[in-house]
């Protein structure tokens, strides 16, 4: 059991949470990346732009599984599970 393996599926979970984000701002709204940030969290809706942005999450876990890398796989849903603790704080 590498342990590296997990850190870097953790790793690969928040990019894609963050990748997911930017794309929901990009394609979903009128706004830049930042100012999109700085208005939903003034609005208070910035938690669930993070909770959106973390359904690619899903997708990466289950290349990550077809490709036989369990490991990088829990990693994914060790971030998607600390990114759902963040957002109830933010």
């Amino acid at each position: 059991m590498k342990k590296t393996d997990l850190l870097i599926g953790m790793i690969i979970g928040f990019v894609s949470a963050f990748l997911g984000t930017y794309l929901f701002f990009t394609f979903c709204t009128e706004y830049s990346f930042l100012e999109g940030v700085k208005g939903m969290k003034s609005q208070g809706f910035l938690g669930k732009v993070i909770t959106l942005g973390a359904i690619l999450n899903l997708f990466t876990f289950f290349i990550l599984l077809k490709i036989n890398k369990e490991l990088m796989a829990r990693g994914v849903v060790l971030a998607t599970i600390l990114l759902a603790i963040i957002t109830m704080f933010v």
